[in-house]
This record gives C-alpha cells, sequence and structure tokens, in this order.
C-alpha cells in the first residue's frame, strides 16, 4: 500500500499535535510537517521538496487564512487535495472555502472515524462532503443558476452519470470503451457548458438535474 501524506495547517499547536497523532494512526497516511498558518505551508512548498498528497487546512488564521492560502494551493498546487477542518459552520464560509478549491469540508467536532474517511475518500475520489455540506451546496447551486439548462449530448450524459460514481477518470475511459484524453475533452466540456470547476460540482448538477438519484439522509 503506497502511503499518502498530509500536512496539518492549524495555528493551534497542541491540537495540531493532537491531529497529527490521530492521522498518523489511520493506515495508509503519515504526517509530513505541521504548519501554523498558510505563509508558512506556502513557504515549505516552493522549495518543491515534501509536496503532500492532501492538507487539512484550518480557515481562521493569522498572517495568512484558509481561504486565501486554499486559493493560491488551487492555481499552484492543483494536483493537492484540502480538505478543511475547522470550527466554522457558517454557510457563507464553507461555500467560500469550497470556491477556493476544498475538495471537502470537516467540522473539528467530528468523530475519529469521520475524519479517516474524509481522508480516504478524497484521495480517492476527489471529494468527500457529508449530508449537511451537500445540502449546502446543492441549495447553493439552486439559488445560482439563472441560466437555462444546456443541452447534453447522450455520451456527455453518460460520462456525467459515470463522473457521480467511485471510478477514477481512467476507469471511467475503460468502462465507455474510450482514450483517457477523449474522457478529459468530455469533462472539461461539461465544466464550461455547466460553469463548474470540479468533479464536486458535476455531481451536484447532476443531482439537481436527476441525472444521477442519491438518498441523503
Amino acid at each position: 500500500m503506497k502511503i499518502k501524506t498530509v500536512v496539518i495547517v492549524e495555528d493551534h499547536k497542541l491540537l495540531s499535535q493532537a491531529i497529527e497523532g490521530l492521522v498518523n494512526s489511520f493506515d495508509g497516511f503519515k504526517v509530513l510537517y505541521l504548519c501554523s498558518n498558510g505563509q508558512k505551508l506556502l513557504e515549505k512548498l516552493k522549495f518543491q521538496k515534501n509536496i503532500p498528497d492532501l492538507i487539512l487546512m484550518d480557515i481562521n488564521m493569522p498572517i495568512l487564512n484558509g481561504i486565501e492560502t486554499t486559493k493560491i494551493l488551487t492555481k499552484e498546487f492543483p494536483e493537492i487535495k484540502v480538505i478543511a477542518l475547522t470550527v466554522e459552520s457558517d454557510d457563507k464560509l464553507i461555500l467560500e472555502m469550497l470556491k477556493a478549491g476544498a475538495k471537502s469540508y470537516l467540522l473539528k467536532d467530528a468523530e475519529k472515524e469521520v475524519l479517516e474517511t474524509a481522508l480516504n475518500h478524497t484521495e480517492s475520489f476527489g471529494y468527500y462532503h457529508t449530508p449537511k455540506i451537500s445540502n449546502l451546496l446543492i441549495n447553493s447551486l439552486n439559488d445560482q443558476e439563472k441560466y437555462e439548462s444546456p443541452h447534453l449530448k447522450e455520451r456527455e450524459i453518460e460520462f456525467l452519470r459515470h463522473a457521480c460514481s467511485e471510478l477514477t477518470y481512467k476507469e471511467i475511459a475503460e468502462k465507455m470503451y474510450l482514450s483517457p484524453k477523449t474522457v478529459d475533452g468530455y469533462r472539461d466540456t461539461l465544466f464550461q457548458k455547466l460553469n463548474v470547476k470540479n468533479r464536486i460540482g458535476l455531481v451536484l448538477y447532476a443531482i439537481k438535474h436527476k441525472i444521477f438519484n442519491i438518498n441523503i439522509k
């Protein structure tokens, strides 16, 4: 099993160390280092050494907060998956963090098992959200959608359904008997057509328009 590396960005040292201990106890995960704010993280990353697979990111931090840091990471290090881990439960802040590029969003009162699930799902499938966050995103999509739904081709709809599954893009290509490059083309076209920026947006669009059905309890 390949070990997935994690960096924790948290300004409270004791909490940061406690989270480190939890993550290191999970099978397949190892904490590379701790940072007390976004600026220190970016200073570490600019040398292109010890680039992590995942980052657990607090929002409210001094010098450079989690939202601004995530925006920079999304632009300069898109391969890194950011999971927000914070006490902030305000809907506006949640949406700002997700729009900045965070793949998942957890509150610090989450159970240990939820954190482990979030790490595994984010690494394997690209995102993880609790039912509360999923409902918030769907409602936000309803509020923001002010244009007529674009016409989707049959193969685009097929790809969209597969994108809602646990399949990787490579596995989707195999299932559709297409090259990975062609599937990437479908993805990028749908990003533009549906005005979304990532796989989470594709999934939410598919749920809203009943292209894919899911029971959220």
